[in-house]
């Protein structure tokens, strides 16, 4: 979900929301309570994707208690 903002309030706050899009958040940006146009970060940005594919696969916890050759095998069966 984006968050809403107004047309006015974008105006105003551009360069702060451009700096928010840069860092992956999101907005719509609505006129009267109407959602008129979304900003969102750029598909050319490969660099924030490449940042959060980092990131999630650092935050993905490693396997514990379990001996390596186990683990090998755990591996090679997921590959077929």
């Amino acid at each position: 979900m984006f968050v809403e903002v107004g047309s006015y309030d974008a105006k105003t706050r551009l360069p702060e929301l451009l700096r928010k899009v840069e860092q992956g958040e999101r907005f719509t940006i609505t006129q009267r309570g109407r959602p008129i146009a979304d900003l969102v970060p750029s598909a050319d940005n490969s660099r924030l994707g490449a940042e959060a594919a980092v990131a999630a696969m650092r935050a993905i916890t490693r396997v514990q208690g379990v001996a390596a050759d186990e683990l090998g095998r755990w591996i090679a069966e997921g590959r077929r």
